[in-house]
């Protein structure tokens, strides 16, 4: 499925890492006009072509139309000034690392700089946008726009506005990610991660605490989770799949026949809140032995088993 079609805006990136550099493939892919700005300039430069081969993977993979995202292509430039690259943006994507104080100091700038009407977002994973605009003039146009990775290819974004961020600019900004056939979903209010880090972290801290504990090796809890929950996670969700799970009953049957089980397997979850230095070593040892190939192969076959996934989704949702 291609994005429906979408409004002409002019975007501004500020930070090309690999979220600023997903966005810049997404935007462009789907024709818009697109500048990025960093202040590492040869990272910037580099990221260009990156830029390109991802929006063309998206064409290859079925996920954008080849003219509209060869238009876009052309229509990537680079600022060398944060003014630059930002005056004339309808919407400027902060995606700089995650360190509270360079965001703030980025949107105070970012806050001086762009239109009064520009919506101004932060793609953190878990800062608050309350806090991240805390130095900015005009805290009503900022929010959380959170994308997942890899931003070009899932839909999901989060938007969480903060304390001040009005109900127009939250609107505004839902309806650019639907154009770019993104699927936003609202967080009502602020908390450590949004919602979409807090569900990974804990699911990844039991992974974690499984394959450390020896009873499991790295492949086969990734396996257990792609190919189970996860699976089922995604053609329904956890609340869902309980609420299916007990056939014609629903949750309320569901409840009364596993909650005490859960309530046993939840005392014995782990518990630990941070991992010593040996531990990470121990980690990172199994997971590099589990996966020896190329960064760039695995990232291949992800992406394109992502899309497989999403083309059957759609796929039912039509059939409907």
């Amino acid at each position: 499925m291609t994005a429906p079609a979408a409004p002409t805006l002019k975007v501004a990136i500020v930070g090309v890492g690999t979220i600023g550099r997903g966005w810049a493939a997404l935007t462009a892919a789907s024709g818009w006009e697109t500048t990025l700005y960093d202040t590492d300039v040869p990272a910037a430069d580099r990221a260009v072509a990156e830029i390109g081969r991802r929006a063309r993977a998206l064409v290859a993979l079925g996920r954008a139309v080849g003219e509209t995202a060869e238009a876009g292509l052309r229509r990537v430039t680079l600022g060398r000034s944060l003014l630059q690259a930002c005056r004339d943006a309808d919407w400027v994507i902060e995606s700089v690392p995650e360190d509270l104080h360079l965001k703030q100091r980025t949107f105070e700038n970012l806050g001086q700089l762009v239109r009064a009407e520009a919506i101004v977002s932060s793609s953190s994973s878990g800062l608050p946008i309350t806090e991240t605009a805390a130095r900015c003039r005009n805290q009503q146009r900022c929010v959380v726009v959170h994308p997942l990775n890899p931003p070009e290819l899932i839909p999901l974004v989060e938007v969480v506005p903060g304390k001040f961020t009005s109900p127009a600019a939250v609107e505004r900004v839902r309806g650019w990610l639907r154009s770019l056939g993104r699927i936003p979903i609202l967080l009502k209010r602020e908390v450590p991660g949004n919602a979409v880090g807090r569900i990974a972290a804990a699911v990844w801290r039991e992974c974690i605490d499984l394959v450390l504990a020896g009873v499991m090796d790295v492949d086969d809890i990734d396996r257990a989770v792609s190919l189970g929950p996860g699976l089922g996670w995604a053609a329904a969700g956890p609340h869902l799949t309980y609420h299916l799970g007990a056939g014609d009953g629903g949750v309320n049957v569901f409840l009364q026949q596993l909650l005490q089980s859960f309530e046993v397997w939840w005392g014995s979850l782990a518990q630990w809140n941070r991992l010593e230095p040996e531990q990470v070593r121990a980690l990172t040892a199994q997971i590099e032995r589990a996966y020896g190939e190329k960064i760039d192969v695995l990232r291949e076959v992800r992406d394109r088993r992502l899309a497989a996934i999403l083309r059957a989704i759609e796929a039912a949702r039509k059939a409907r």
